[in-house]
């Protein structure tokens, strides 16, 4: 693939992840309206917390907060998440949900090759993790994870998302993008710990400057994807 065409491939799905960072700070409503549908005021707690982790944390959200935030009684909150836990779990599997969807978009994106999608992968992670810095550290965090408060909905659909990484990196390998004599589940942790170590340095300000992301992206691509020797050698 050409330097332009790569160029144009990786602005298309730096696209999908900035639309997917605003589906996920979509959070700034009218004011609440004191009478709902028991249908939609699951919905509006859930899109409030987001709120409130996105501007203070996950320290900030609390259940009686949030239901003055919505303009609700505390019990009418406790009807659907009895405690903290539950609702941060919740938002975590709503982040994992987006997560595979658009991570699909490149897995399954027939217009470039499977080197393409490889490097796109890469960059799409990092300007993910950056711009959703918040709810990557509760899918992803020590939050959940460290306290193993998972829900078992969680659970899954964190099993899922990783399991669908296991089977890409064994077609990335079919393909020759990634070395076929690793095992798949190894490689795919390997991989996906290099790209979460990098995440980590720049969303804890680690690594300060951010506009090198790219310099590194391609770094890691480089180093992840196969080179076959007689390819080398023939250069």
């Amino acid at each position: 693939m050409g330097a332009a065409g790569f160029h144009n491939l990786y602005h298309r799905n730096l696209t999908v992840s900035r639309l997917t960072g605003r589906i996920w700070a979509m959070t700034e409503k009218a004011p609440a309206d004191k009478s709902y549908h028991h249908d939609d005021l699951r919905q509006k707690l859930i899109d409030a917390t987001r709120d409130m982790i996105r501007n203070g944390g996950v320290e900030a959200v609390s259940l009686r907060k949030l239901a003055e935030r919505v303009g609700v009684s505390r019990t009418a909150a406790y009807h659907y998440f009895r405690d903290k836990n539950i609702l941060l779990c919740t938002l975590a599997e709503e982040g994992f949900i987006l997560w595979r969807d658009t991570a699909d978009k490149i897995f399954l994106d027939d217009g470039i090759s499977h080197e393409g999608r490889y490097r796109a992968y890469i960059r799409w992670y990092m300007t993910n993790a950056l711009d959703n810095a918040e709810y990557y550290d509760l899918m992803f965090g020590r939050v959940i994870w460290k306290q193993n408060t998972a829900t078992d909905s969680l659970k899954k659909i964190a099993y899922d998302v990783f399991q669908k990484q296991v089977e890409v990196t064994r077609q990335w390998q079919n393909h020759g993008v990634l070395p076929a004599g690793e095992d798949s589940l190894r490689l795919a942790q390997v991989t996906w710990g290099m790209l979460h170590g990098l995440a980590r340095l720049l969303i804890d300000g680690i690594y300060s400057d951010d506009s090198h992301i790219d310099e590194m992206c391609d770094c890691a691509a480089s180093l992840l994807i196969y080179q076959d020797p007689k390819n080398k050698e023939e250069q």
